[in-house]
């Protein structure tokens, strides 16, 4: 079991390598995005609004499960590798590795052109925080919080639950991921309705994003600390971060960069002060942007390493007895 769940993964690996997120192409988010939408405008409104959060995650989840199993299950039908290289494919469209790495490289090249405006601008595309004041550190530190925190929720953590349960946890997974992307906030209009999907979120990062933390740590050398001192800043700022998960990965990042991240944003208008992760040993430059990236790259491999061994034992243990 473990065997093909570990093949399809790897295939939606390398096909995300290859293609990334084509625009133009059909995407499976996007239509639960849509359908998030018109839950959104039907359900979050009147009272009871905790109760149909609940039931629009629900409702949601035994839709995108459901359809996944179908088809997942006529495709092996047909054959074993048709159903494999399906399966593969449901799992590349919950990964962004690549897409994640060109969004960073948006913002870094009008960086070193000098052009900080353009570089606010391609920064507004993939934060939620205000950019249009920030300055060139502030566009670096928010362009590596959001690959620090992305390796898990964009690669790893889908990679996770396809490790588990094939395309439909894969699935699972992601949809979840989307609703607390949409409606997890806590502010006056999200704060009942979205609470079961930040929390569901939540668990479903928990594992995830500490096993990201390990991986980031094992596989990347840090710039200015060994790696039992950054494992040490890790465990010391990773609880600082208002997410319970986001904090692992960005704070792994920053001790192996030898910065800082965290400090104060703005999200329309209001402030907000993060606590800060890691030790200022370097000033952050442009140039982190491209070693936060080469840390996407080396952790993914190493968490994909990670998971065909403990798949492997799992299946020689399972043979054995």
């Amino acid at each position: 079991m473990f065997f093909q769940h570990l093949l399809t993964m790897t295939i939606a690996y390398f096909i995300d390598l290859l293609l990334g997120d084509p625009i133009d192409w059909p995407h499976p988010v996007k239509w639960i995005g849509s359908l998030i939408y018109k839950f959104d405008n039907k359900w979050n409104k009147g009272t009871r609004k905790k109760w149909k959060g609940v039931a629009m995650v629900v409702t949601l989840l035994l839709l995108v499960v459901g359809i996944t199993l179908l088809i997942t299950m006529l495709a092996y039908q047909v054959h074993l590798m048709v159903g494999i290289v399906v399966e593969a494919v449901i799992i590349w469209t919950t990964i962004a590795q690549k897409s994640l790495k060109e969004a960073a490289m948006t913002v870094y090249g009008p960086l070193k052109k000098g052009d900080l405006v353009e570089s606010r601008h391609k920064l507004s595309y993939i934060v939620g925080r205000d950019t249009d004041q920030l300055d060139e550190q502030g566009v670096v530190r928010a362009t590596i919080e959001t690959v620090a925190e992305n390796t898990s929720d964009g690669v790893t953590a889908p990679l996770f639950w396809a490790f588990l349960g094939g395309a439909p946890l894969a699935m699972l997974y992601r949809a979840v991921n989307t609703c607390d992307s949409m409606v997890g906030y806590k502010n006056d209009k999200y704060m009942e309705f979205g609470w079961a999907s930040a929390k569901l979120d939540d668990w479903l990062n928990l594992i995830p994003s500490r096993l990201t933390s390990i991986c980031m740590l094992l596989s990347n050398k840090p710039v200015r600390s060994s790696v039992k001192e950054s494992a040490k800043i890790v465990l010391r700022d990773a609880k600082k971060h208002p997410s319970p998960n986001s904090g692992w990965g960005e704070a792994a990042v920053a001790a192996i960069l030898g910065i800082q991240l965290g400090g104060i944003n703005y999200y329309k208008g209001i402030r907000s002060d993060r606590a800060k992760m890691g030790e200022p040993y370097f000033p952050v430059t442009a140039e982190h942007i491209l070693q936060a990236k080469g840390i996407l790259t080396r952790t993914v491999l190493s968490f994909l390493l990670l998971l065909w061994i403990g798949g492997m034992i799992v299946e020689v243990a399972y043979a054995r007895s």
